[in-house]
Order: C-alpha cells, then structure tokens, then sequence
C-alpha cells in the first residue's frame, strides 16, 4: 500500500477530552489524504497511577487500590460524556468499565498474594492505553470516520522478558499484515495501543521505556509506512531543553544517529531502540507538536549536510555515578570492568557514560537514579568475592551528579571544540568530574555537580552558537 502514514499520539496528546478532540481531527483530515494507522498512548499519569495502584496492591492497601480505581473510572468517564453525544456513551462506558474491571481482577490478586508478578503487570498496565483507545476510536466514529480499535498484542509479538519485551519481527508483520491490511484496503483506521504486545503463545507483555513510541516503529518498518509522525507536546527536537535555555530553537532536521543520542542523554526525543526498526528501511520520522500542528516539527532522517560544530546540548539530573578501584594488582582493572558491565546488562541497566583511569585502573560510570538500586544489588553479587577478600576497595556512589552531553554528526574531526566546551564550563566556575566521548565523536558527555547542570547546559550552548546555527538553518532554502 502506497503511501502509508504511521502517527502516534503520546500521554500528554491525549490526557483529557478536548486533547482527544484534537487529536481526532488531525487522524480525520489525514485520513481523507492517505491511509493512515494511530497508535495511542495512556492518557497522561495514567500509567503511573496504574503501577501505583499494583505497588499498593502489593503492599496490602486495599483502600488506595479501591480510590485508585474510582480516580480512574471517574476520569475516564468524563472524558467519555465530554468526548461523546448522550446516545453513544452507553456502550463506551461499559468498555471503560470492563477494562478496569479486568484490572480490578489482576490488582486484587496481587493484593491476596503480596507481590506483584511481572507477566501479571505486563497484562494489567496496558489498560491504560485499551482505555485511551476506546475513547479516540469511538469519537472519531462520532464523527463520521471509520475507525476500529486494535489491541497492541494482537499485531506486535515479542519475546517473554516481561516489562521490557523485544519485538519478534517476523511473526510480527504475519500478524499486523493479516489483521490492519484489510482495514486500511477498505478505508478503515485502524488506532492501536502503544507499549503492549503478546509472546507467541499469546501471553501479554509491554516494551518497556518508550514502549509507545517503540510501537509506532515496529507497525511502520512492518507495514513498509512511508513517513512516521511523532505527536507530543513540543515543536520538534530543540538545541536545548527550553525550560532551561530561554532561546532554544527547533532543529529542522536531525539524524538517526543524533536523536538516538539526545534521546539517551535526557532529551525527549525516540528512544534508540525505537529508531532502529526504522532504520534498515530509510523510514523518515517527524517529531511534531499535537498542540500546535501547523508547525513543521523536526524531521529524522538518515544523513543530513551539517556544517562544523555541535547542535544540541541536553543533560539528565537524575543520575548517580557509581565508581569502583581495584585496591591492588590481583586482579586487572579490565577484569573488573567486564565483571561489571556484565552484571549490570543482566540487570537491564543502562550505563550513561563510563570513564576509566590508566594507572590506578579505576573507572566510574552514571546510572539513572531509578536504576541504582537494581545496579548495586547486581555489582555487589557479581564482585562479592572481590570486595570481601579487599581485592577492590568498597564501591562509592555520587548521586549529587548531573549529566551534560553535547551531540552533533558535525562534531566529528572539529578541531578545538572540546576545548572551547571545557573552557566555557569552567568559565562559569564550575568543576567537571568526569568526561566521556565515544570514538564516533557524535557526543560529548561532561559530569558535573547536579546544582550546577543547568548553568552548565547555558554556557554550552550559548558558547557553540547552537540556537543561531538552528535558526539560520531553517531560513536557508
């Protein structure tokens, strides 16, 4: 099928009735263009609420769980009788509290057993996105466009790591070929769930951080789409978080491999592995604005003419750098690096940036905040035997960190521009801790104290010019 647009709709998209509305009208005017599929995320804090409400449930707190539920209920049915003329609410209202009544079933049994069992929460916190679902596809019937909603795990099938599954291409595209095929053939669109799938014995489970937009990518590379449009709450990829640069602009286009790194470094941009089923086709990708959609956005392509120099900066708060020293010459720094990272993949953390010493062979590396725990619990087993015979000194966390990277494909053999972003940190008197690039020299990562981050990020970027070159960029025809 020719021409075929692939549009996902994020939490902050949806997160009440009048966004929905919104929402149906952009999927409505594009639908009478070309054949298009929705892929729809939870309305925002929904998902949390849901996880909240299991955490309670494990704990044993029936009356949280129960006001949980109402909270949920109460919201999503007003959104229904705002969306919704009197005489359509009727089978709508039932859905919503079918869904929630699934969930219901699941949060009590969590509650009975005290602990939470990761194929359990995969099936339960999708009811955010069947919810949200249920609502855009039966206003977009309201007003007049044939629309079907689509349950993630009947099209996207994935391996059994519950709470982060890996998509199985294969059996994937059988599927979303066999079931939205035929709807788009007979002018029907399809709005699916973003963030859940099913293993082949049809278990459910969820795609983990960025899943809904992960989603999005799969349904494009499967069905061979043409372009793929990311509708958040933001004009496109900017040089800077404008929350903390003033002047920050959106970039008309950025690379694959661009975006993968701000994303990884704290910007709201794809996450990495969302990028990478799109990358094998060449499928271009539009970050856009749902709350102003006459603005360009930000285009993601393959490989773009840049010009010398870095284009964004971005920086993550949230971290905490974890440092280990073998305490003698026992056993090789190398050694231990391996052990770690080793145990640290097992536990599904992510390193942010990692450094290391020549001589001493010591090495620090950041973790996100919310990974600390599960990354000391996984270094302490993998290094028992090190640390209890004194072969390593104990391992020192920081968590008054902050994460600063410096990202563009135009970095690369500029010569000076490390020393120019140095000087211009140190400029405002601020220490760096610790400096990370990777051989590509796409990025620049700089550790520093967390309550001098955001001075860090403005030096940076008012140092390498990054709002002046985006918007010079954007007047050139």
């Amino acid at each position: 099928m020719n021409d075929l647009l692939v549009m996902k709709f994020g939490g902050t998209s949806v997160g009440s009735a009048e966004r929905i509305a919104s929402v149906s009208q952009i999927l409505s005017e594009e639908a009478r263009r070309r054949p298009v599929v929705a892929v729809v995320s939870a309305m925002s804090k929904v998902t949390d609420l849901l996880l909240e409400t299991l955490r309670r449930a494990e704990a044993g707190d029936a009356d949280d769980v129960r006001a949980n539920l109402q909270r949920l209920e109460e919201r999503h049915l007003t959104a229904c009788r705002q969306l919704l003329p009197p005489h359509a609410q009727p089978p709508v209202e039932d859905g919503i509290r079918q869904i929630l009544g699934e969930f219901e079933r699941i949060a009590t049994g969590i509650l009975m057993l005290g602990e939470r069992p990761p194929r359990s929460v995969d099936e339960a916190v999708a009811a955010g996105e069947r919810l949200s679902v249920l609502l855009v596809t039966a206003h977009l019937k309201a007003n007049g466009v044939r629309a079907e909603a689509i349950n993630g795990a009947e099209v996207i099938v994935t391996d059994a790591v519950f709470g982060n599954a890996t998509p199985l291409m294969e059996p994937t595209r059988a599927k979303a070929q066999a079931r939205l095929r035929p709807l788009l053939e007979a002018g029907v669109l399809p709005v699916v769930t973003g963030f859940n799938g099913a293993t082949v014995d049809g278990k459910p489970t969820t795609l983990g951080r960025g899943g809904s937009d992960f989603s999005a990518s799969i349904l494009a590379a499967v069905l061979e789409a043409s372009e793929l449009w990311i509708w958040t709450d933001v004009d496109g990829i900017m040089t800077a978080d404008p929350r903390i640069v003033p002047d920050a602009a959106v970039l008309e286009e950025v690379t694959y491999n661009e975006a993968a790194e701000l994303a990884y470094n704290g910007a709201k941009v794809l996450h990495p592995r969302t990028l990478a089923p799109l990358i094998e086709r060449q499928i271009p990708v539009w970050s856009k604005n749902s709350f102003a959609p006459d603005k360009p956005g930000t285009r993601i392509v393959p490989r773009i003419q840049v010009s010398n120099g870095a284009r964004a900066v971005t920086s993550l708060p949230h971290v905490a750098m974890i440092s280990i020293e073998p305490s003698s010459g026992v056993l090789s720094g190398a050694q231990i690096m391996g052990k770690a990272l080793e145990a640290l993949g097992r536990a599904n953390v992510e390193v942010l940036a990692l450094t290391s010493s020549s001589y001493r062979q010591a090495f620090c590396f950041l973790v996100r905040e919310s990974e600390l725990g599960a990354a000391m619990e996984a270094l302490e087993d993998a290094l028992l035997l090190e640390l209890e015979h004194g072969y390593v000194r104990p391992i020192e966390v920081d968590e008054e960190v902050g994460l600063l990277a410096v990202v563009g494909e135009g970095m690369r053999g500029t010569p000076g521009l490390a020393g120019r972003i140095f000087t211009a940190i140190s400029r405002e008197r601020i220490n760096i801790i610790a400096i990370a690039q990777g051989s590509s020299e796409l990025t620049i990562a700089v550790v520093v104290r967390r309550d001098e981050l955001e001075k860090a990020v403005r030096a940076v970027h008012a140092e390498c010019r990054m709002a002046e070159q985006a918007r010079a960029r954007g007047r050139t025809p």
